[in-house]
């Protein structure tokens, strides 16, 4: 079978295990990918340094091979790509500012400007930085008074943002070296050649960011898909920070315990008759293929 010029990509964190949430991400891009008899690749996105959990970038690998997802290339580590964000900094110079601002001050400020959204940036630093201070981040100037971001995403449908007014500039890198993940999304993609990404809905409100600094640093135009988030009991959203407990412990039975309810969240037609992971993979491939009209 002739191989497109599909290339889509699954990015985790370190910061612990693979849950259910991460699973069910995981399996709509690998899906997405395979029904486009396109590539799928894995990028270990490493950059926070102060919430990275030593050894859980294998763990995660180990529990995508042990549920028969199996990447195409070389697993990439964003640490490892650092010079190509300083390149990205260095051509978006004209449009990028020191800021002094900590959370508190913006939030201050939003409140003395009368506004309820507190963590919008209003701009404090935009015309140099005032006697006395330091650089706690460097900001991406945006257009004013107003710069709208409309894309179609294929599972939400158009979306439009004012990121100006929504978002405010945004930060590009700490003073403390950490790159910002808006900036090294951008320029990972675009130096793997992604053309489609599939990731959750929490992700959507970054699409507009995204689109934005690609158009800036004049890289290709990418293909969106934000699948629904999976909640906990509580309504909030799975993820290390609520508690979300790993879906590979290492000796369960994967099909019955992730991919099987991973599926049914995706709205799979699977049913749970299915024996083993390489039939599960036909099916639910064959699913997302007539769920998707590919």
């Amino acid at each position: 079978m002739q191989q497109s010029n599909y290339k889509g990509r699954f990015a985790p964190s370190p910061t612990g295990p693979l849950h259910m949430g991460s699973l069910v991400a995981a399996m709509a891009s690998y899906l997405d990918a395979k029904a486009h008899h396109g590539q799928w690749l894995v990028r270990i996105e490493d950059l926070d340094f102060d919430r990275n959990v030593k050894g859980i970038d294998q763990h995660i690998l180990n529990s995508l091979q042990r549920c028969g997802m199996h990447w195409d290339g070389d697993v990439t580590w964003q640490s490892q790509r650092q010079h190509l964000y300083q390149d990205a900094m260095q051509t978006l110079d004209q449009h990028v500012y020191p800021c002094a601002c900590s959370r508190k001050e913006i939030a201050d400020s939003r409140l003395r400007m009368g506004e309820v959204a507190s963590q919008i940036y209003p701009g404090t630093c935009r015309a140099g930085l005032a006697a006395g201070k330091t650089p706690r981040a460097w900001r991406l100037r945006l257009p004013q008074p107003h710069c709208n971001i409309t894309f179609d995403d294929r599972y939400y449908g158009q979306q439009i943002q004012d990121i100006t007014t929504e978002v405010g500039d945004f930060v590009l890198k700490r003073a403390d070296g950490f790159w910002a993940y808006q900036l090294a999304v951008v320029v990972d993609d675009a130096a793997q050649g992604i053309t489609h990404i599939v990731r959750g809905a929490d992700l959507l409100d970054s699409t507009a960011r995204q689109i934005y600094l690609q158009q800036v640093l004049d890289l290709p135009a990418i293909s969106y898909l934000h699948v629904p988030v999976v909640n906990n009991e509580a309504g909030e959203k799975l993820s290390k920070q609520t508690g979300a407990m790993a879906f590979d412990r290492g000796d369960n039975d994967l099909l019955k315990d992730a991919l099987l309810p991973a599926a049914s969240f995706l709205e799979l037609a699977i049913g749970d008759s299915v024996s083993s992971i390489d039939a599960f993979w036909k099916l639910a491939l064959a699913s997302w293929t007539i769920k998707m009209k590919l």
